[in-house]
This record gives C-alpha cells, sequence and structure tokens, in this order.
C-alpha cells in the first residue's frame, strides 16, 4: 500500500472515530442538566455537570498531549476514549444509585472523550505536509456532524430499552456513550495503525520534551495570534449558543423553534469543514481565520439586534455563528501544525486545547450573568466586542502572518 493510500485510510479511522465518540459525547450533554437537577433536587446545580465535562476536556487535553509526546498519537486516543467510556458507565450507575457527586466526578471523566475526539484533528495533520494540513483538519472535524445528528435522536431509543430492563429511562440514555465511546476506542487502537506520526514527510525529531516552552512558543507572534483566534471564537460562539434556547424560550417559541435553530448552528459548525480546510489550504489560514472572524462578529451583531419574534433571523444568526466558528477552528488549528517539531507541536496543541476548553466554561458561566445583568442583546454584542482581541492580535503579528 502507497503512503498515500495509507494516509487516506488512516484518515478515514480517524473521521469514523470521532464520528462515534461525538455521538456519544452530544447523547451524554444534551440530559446532563436534566439529570442534574433530578439528582440534586433543583435547577440551582444544573449547570454544573456542562462546566465540569468541560474542564474535565480542558485538563485532559493538556495530559493525553504530553501522554502522547512520549507514546504517540494512537496509545493518546486510545486512553481518552476509554477514561470517557468509563465515565459514561460511572454516570448511568450515578443515575441508578441517584448520587449527584458521582454523577459529577463521571461528568468529568467523559470530558476525556471529547479531549479524544478534538486531538484527533491534529493526529490527521501529522500525516501530512504542511499544504495538506488543513484540508486534513477540516475533514476530521465534519467527523462530529454525525454526532450532531444522530446522537440527541438516540436518547428516547435509549431510555425506552432501560425501561425495558426496569433500569431509570436517564440511566439508559448513558448507555449511548458507553457503547459509542467503546468502539471509538477500539476502532482506534484496531486500526490506527501504523502510528500517524510515522507518515509524516519528514523525519519528526525525537524526543522526551518539547523542544522549546509553551512560554517561548506563544511569545511567536504568528503563534500567539492563532491561539488568540481560537481562544476568542471559541469564547464568543459559547457565550451567544448557550443563552440563545432560553432567549427564545423567555418570547414564546416552542422547543421545535428551538431545537430548529440549534440545529442549524451545530450544522454551520462541522458541515463545512472539509470546504473550510480546502479553503485554508488554498487562500492561507490567516485569510480564513480573519473570514471566521469577521462572520462570528456579524452573526454576534445579528443576533443581538433580532427581534423577539424573530425565530428565522436567529435561524441565520447561529448559522452564520457555526460557520465562523468552523472557519477559525480549522484553519486556527492548521496554524498551530505550521515551522513546528512533532514534540512542539503536541505540547502546544493540548495546551492551547485546554485553554480553549477552560475559556468555553467560564463563557458559559458568564453568559447567563450578563443577561441577567443586562441583556440577550447585550451578549450579543458583548461577543461581536470581543473578537477585536484576535484581530489586534492578527495586526502584532501580520509580518509573520504573510509566511504563513
Amino acid at each position: 500500500m502507497t503512503v498515500a493510500a495509507t494516509r487516506r485510510r488512516l484518515q478515514t479511522s480517524l473521521v469514523l472515530g470521532v464520528g462515534l465518540g461525538s455521538t456519544g459525547y452530544i447523547a451524554a450533554i444534551t440530559i446532563a442538566t436534566i439529570v442534574a437537577k433530578e439528582l440534586s433536587g433543583g435547577s440551582s446545580f444544573a449547570g454544573l455537570p456542562g462546566a465540569t465535562i468541560v474542564l474535565g476536556s480542558a485538563a485532559a487535553s493538556q495530559l493525553l498531549s504530553r501522554f502522547m509526546v512520549l507514546y504517540g498519537r494512537r496509545a493518546g486516543l486510545v486512553l481518552g476514549y476509554g477514561i470517557g467510556a468509563a465515565g459514561a458507565l460511572g454516570a448511568g450507575v450515578a443515575v441508578v444509585l441517584a448520587s449527584f457527586p458521582l454523577f459529577i466526578a463521571a461528568t468529568a471523566a467523559m470530558g476525556c472523550a471529547n479531549a479524544a475526539n478534538q486531538l484527533s484533528r491534529y493526529t490527521a495533520a501529522d500525516m501530512y505536509p504542511e499544504s495538506g494540513r488543513a484540508s486534513a483538519i477540516g475533514v476530521v472535524v465534519w467527523g462530529s456532524t454525525l454526532g450532531s445528528i444522530v446522537g440527541p435522536n438516540l436518547i428516547t431509543l435509549s431510555g425506552n430499552i432501560a425501561e425495558g430492563f426496569n433500569l431509570p429511562r436517564l440511566a439508559g440514555v448513558y448507555g449511548v456513550p458507553i457503547l459509542f465511546v467503546t468502539a471509538a476506542a477500539l476502532l482506534t487502537l484496531l486500526t490506527l495503525r501504523p502510528a500517524p506520526e510515522s507518515l509524516a514527510p519528514t523525519p519528526a525529531r525525537v524526543s522526551r520534551r518539547a523542544s522549546a516552552s509553551l512560554g517561548e512558543m506563544l511569545a511567536r507572534p504568528r503563534i500567539f495570534a492563532a491561539v488568540v483566534a481560537l481562544i476568542a471564537g471559541q469564547v464568543v460562539m459559547v457565550l451567544v449558543m448557550t443563552m440563545t434556547p432560553l432567549h427564545m424560550a423567555d418570547h414564546g417559541h416552542g422547543l421545535a423553534a428551538v431545537g430548529l435553530v440549534i440545529s442549524g448552528h451545530t450544522f454551520g459548525m462541522f458541515a463545512f469543514s472539509p470546504i473550510s480546510g480546502w479553503l485554508a489550504g488554498r487562500f492561507g489560514t490567516p485569510i480564513i481565520i480573519a473570514a471566521g472572524l469577521a462572520l462570528s462578529a456579524f452573526s454576534s451583531v445579528l443576533a443581538a439586534v433580532a427581534p423577539p419574534d424573530g425565530g428565522t433571523i436567529l435561524f441565520i444568526a447561529l448559522f452564520l455563528l457555526g460557520v465562523g466558528w468552523n472557519f477559525g477552528f480549522v484553519a486556527g488549528s492548521a496554524l498551530l501544525t505550521e515551522g513546528l517539531d512533532r514534540a512542539e507541536r503536541t505540547a502546544l496543541q493540548g495546551a492551547t486545547d485546554a485553554m480553549i476548553w477552560s475559556s468555553a466554561a467560564a463563557a458559559a458561566l458568564g453568559s447567563g450573568i450578563v443577561v441577567a445583568a443586562a441583556s440577550y442583546t447585550a451578549l450579543g454584542l458583548l461577543g461581536a466586542a470581543l473578537i477585536l482581541f484576535p484581530v489586534l492580535a492578527m495586526a502584532r503579528g501580520r509580518s509573520a502572518l504573510r509566511r504563513s
């Protein structure tokens, strides 16, 4: 088998792994607030599992990346999926035992599955020359489209199956991540061979530690701009997306309308990933990052000015918000693969994902505070204003970015 054919086979394995992992993960987070309210006896702590699973993703991104530097990408992905599946099992047991503390601990462990999903995009990039990495990342991110569609639609079926075994319906839902995340781990273990990093077009420098420290890498204007753009894109997306369902419900929109808007948003987030990867490879990562930032700012303002009964406008705004996030996420991720050896890339990517998910947790918690203190309109305008930070970072590093 040629190197090109082997790369395609391993990339297919990664796409399928991400599809399986995201199906389980999205099914789990869809009902997390409902489970938390039932187990805690009120809504005060309903948002806690959402924060813990994101923080678990942040911690796992850093730890798994360090593990990958020593033992390789495949071993790190299998470990992440394995811990995530164990967390899903723990969550199901927590529902049966009505244990809220166990449930919170289990959701943190499930964050490892999400971290493995996210790090899969860099695993694909390792196999290709710099000119092909953006496209490779885009194809792997596209795998999450499966999870965004299938995961929520398995909730009713899994609940019915659980009731057939005299188990709580909500416990049965966690059978979805147990099954799908375990399948992702087994698929990765059995089919992600040879090691993706062994297919790199030039030999990667072997090291037991990153060649440059994180601080040294972040001091480079090009890398700093990419990291700031990735974090800002995530924060703005989470800020607006988190409060949109509640905003719509408060203004008389039914669950069907809310579901349609969020489905449009997740479709925009993932479905165009191969296109954004191709565009980044064709026109350069900085241009696509800038386009993503512009879309994020525009869509945030559009959401802010949408009339309370403007479901169509909100649909367009949230769809464009998803597309803007996707452009920045794919192109920004690709920029972090340029001009670094494998050990440096792996360490930087893990640290960046940790910062992204930590910021997302803060944004999710802060969005409610902003709306309570001001309004949904203010939240949208705040999201647009935050785009100024990556714009300034890119302006500061414009000479380095021209070479990307």
